[in-house]
């Protein structure tokens, strides 16, 4: 290998390394949980493993056939990461619907399947002039779907007649970095001219650096992973979302007895459902109808009402503190509030 070569693969497999790395960050180690933090991990594992068997291939034709099949077979999950990536920042989804999960289970048993039936080991000619087409023009569709997902935004970025903010930015550059990728792959694939195996990998590791270059060089990067990073106002979260939403809050209130720390703040429940603090604002305000503090206070009133109906032992202020409240006026308050009698009366009339 000369060195031109011995550089061209130091740099491909470098990108490879560090897109594994860069997607272990999203997925573990950013500070807020967007679920578009963890559908960009997966984007760059799923790409990693993609690049990383035509770096590998390219500079070593003997490799096993194992390998060649496992790279393919990821970029099934390349479009629909990307999809689902720029779908939930656009339509600021953060709890991850049924139908996305079904999505993904479908092709990973249908990637089994195939592969399991027909290994590219016993079926090369199989893979290379059928399914390799098969995988491509899924890979195509979803481009195509993320493309209309975004096409306001790619709009604003080209023509340039208004201003696009960081995050708008952000996601245009890399849903034009993977249509790029997507197509010096395509383009080789083909045999045009001037296009080499290879390209797709100097394409990814120059994206790559650039997505670095941007965390390393941005302060704060929050604002990245959301394009309406404001208030809200007045818009319910979709029914769905919603629903599961609001079990997860119930899930991790029950287990977790949440309640009973009198300094619960909304941040601590937003972070406990993997949400942003306005986001669950939001949730509890327009679609349950209620503020943070109401919504807490009525598990805590719930469980002080068990209390006080299965023994007398306790003083009414001692019930009050145990369940969260950190003031006897609190909790008479909230009492009236939520049954419409005092502690006092509500003792009278179960005992």
């Amino acid at each position: 290998m000369d060195t031109g070569k011995e550089l061209l693969f130091f740099f491909s497999a470098l990108g490879v390394f560090n897109g594994i790395i860069l997607g272990v960050y999203f997925f573990f180690f950013t500070k807020k949980k967007y679920l578009t933090n963890y559908f960009l991990g997966a984007l760059l594992f799923a790409l990693s493993i993609r690049i990383g068997k035509s770096v590998f291939v390219y500079f070593d034709s003997g490799l096993p056939k194992m390998y060649l099949q496992f790279g393919l077979t990821a970029c099934f999950f390349i479009g629909p990461c990307l999809y689902y990536f720029l779908k939930s920042a656009i339509e600021e989804i953060n709890i991850m619907p049924k139908s996305w999960k079904l999505t993904f289970f479908f092709w990973a048993i249908l990637i089994i399947t195939v592969g399991v039936i027909f290994p590219y080991e016993e079926y090369p000619k199989l893979w290379r002039f059928y399914f390799i087409r098969i995988i491509y023009f899924q890979w195509f569709v979803y481009i195509v779907f993320s493309g209309f997902v975004i096409k306001d935004i790619l709009v604003k970025i080209i023509s340039r007649k208004h201003k696009a903010t960081p995050a708008e930015t952000w996601f245009g550059m890399l849903f034009l970095g993977n249509f790029l990728l997507f197509l010096f792959y395509f383009l080789s694939i083909m045999g045009a001219p001037g296009a080499t195996y290879i390209s797709g990998a100097v394409v990814f590791s120059f994206i790559l650096y650039l997505i670095i270059s941007i965390l390393l060089y941005r302060k704060k990067t929050d604002d990245l992973f959301l394009l309406n990073n404001q208030k809200y106002s007045g818009k319910k979260i979709d029914p769905t979302e919603a629903a599961i939403l609001s079990q997860k809050l119930e899930n991790v209130m029950i287990e977790k007895e949440l309640f009973k720390n009198s300094n619960l703040t909304l941040q601590d429940l937003a972070k406990e459902v993997n949400i942003s603090s306005h986001q669950l604002s939001q949730f509890l305000n327009n679609n349950l109808g209620k503020n943070f503090t109401s919504f807490i206070n009525e598990f805590r009133i719930n469980e002080a009402c068990e209390i006080i109906k299965s023994s007398d032992k306790f003083t009414l202020e001692a019930v009050g503190y145990d369940v969260g409240f950190n003031s006897k006026s609190a909790f008479f308050a909230a009492f009236k509030k939520h049954t419409g009698k005092t502690p006092l009366n509500y003792q009278l009339q179960v005992l």
